[in-house]
């Protein structure tokens, strides 16, 4: 591997690359116990709006482990998950307005994140705009 390929992937993973894993890893935590709460209380209250917050949970458990190591290959699955988790929240924010019956509870993506402050809907831009500017190749001038 090239040395500015290097440098690109280890700045991947410090400053403010490191605190990007730090959010991802306190949304793992929120969501992932919000999932298993309501998985073990109030499955049958909302059987979707759960299961998309327990899948939610899992795509920022692969996002934090992903952009918290250095590689190709990590900073590729990095990006498939923060893809996932864009287009996930955007597909989600508008289906529980459209189909509001279906979200009794809300899931971490209901309304495109409006009870976690939308903090959903702006985390993967900002993790894709992070993995753009460091993915390996890339020539920082």
């Amino acid at each position: 591997m090239e040395q500015s390929s290097t440098a690109t992937l280890d700045k991947k993973t410090s400053g403010f690359g490191r605190l990007l894993v730090v959010v991802y890893a306190v949304f793992t935590l929120s969501a992932g116990a919000r999932s298993l709460y309501q998985v073990i209380r109030k499955f049958d209250e909302a059987p979707l709006s759960i299961t998309l917050s327990a899948i939610s949970a899992l795509i920022y458990l692969v996002a934090t482990i992903a952009l918290a190591k250095k590689g190709e290959g990590a900073w590729k699955v990095s990006l498939g998950a923060v893809g996932i988790e864009m287009v996930g929240v955007i597909l989600v924010g508008i289906f529980s307005y459209i189909q509001p019956q279906h979200f009794e509870l809300a899931s971490v993506w209901s309304h495109f994140g409006s009870g976690y402050g939308y903090i959903p809907l702006v985390l993967p831009m900002v993790g894709l705009w992070w993995l753009f500017n460091t993915r390996p190749g890339r020539v920082n001038a």
